[in-house]
């Protein structure tokens, strides 16, 4: 009885006892549906709209002070890195949503004191889907980290790579999503 009560101690105790009502939902992308022609990339042959989807999240940790998006296509021929289609730090904690087409390249759209980090496109922004013509379905994976510092001190040109880990090292909950895309030709 006692290590019953010591163990359910601990899981209320920890930071992530409440992980599972952090919610991150999109009217944009339904959870392992395919992402529409609105949200892929405009280039590499693909000839979408380039905008990026509507997010909203509820119920994130108490004690979470900004927050952090990554979205990654793990399925990318990269070699094992993947693909960073848009990355954005120091969201503040009073947020929760992101409108359609806050992903501008320019930081136009952008929710005010947040950042956009460089993506694998070379540049800040939503960049698309748009996986090689025949491979299987990509999986595009959406997660917002609650963080717990109100603002992630980074140098100038980071790197995707480099903000994922500082978000990590920093993440007190994460909510995810994932979106799928494929192109036959």
């Amino acid at each position: 009885m006692r290590k019953t009560v010591i163990a359910l101690s601990l899981l209320v105790a920890s930071p992530f006892a409440l992980a599972d009502s952090f919610k991150l939902t999109s009217p944009d992308i339904k959870p392992n549906s395919v992402i529409s022609n609105e949200q892929v990339f405009n280039g590499f042959g693909c000839t979408g709209n380039n905008i990026s989807p509507a997010l909203s999240w509820k119920n994130p940790p108490k004690d979470t002070k900004s927050f952090a998006l990554l979205v990654h296509d793990p399925d990318a021929p990269t070699g094992g890195s993947g693909w960073w289609h848009w990355v954005v730090i120091n969201l503040p904690a009073s947020a929760s949503s992101l409108p359609s087409g806050a992903g501008k390249s320019d930081g136009s759209a952008a929710l005010p004191g947040s950042t956009q980090i460089t993506t694998d496109f070379g540049g800040p922004g939503w960049g698309g889907p748009c996986p090689p013509i025949g491979d299987k379905p990509h999986r595009y994976n959406f997660t917002l980290h609650a963080l717990k510092v109100d603002k992630l001190e980074l140098p100038a040109g980071a790197t995707a790579a480099l903000a994922g880990y500082m978000i990590n090292a920093n993440s007190i909950g994460k909510a995810s999503l994932t979106g799928l895309f494929g192109r036959q030709k």
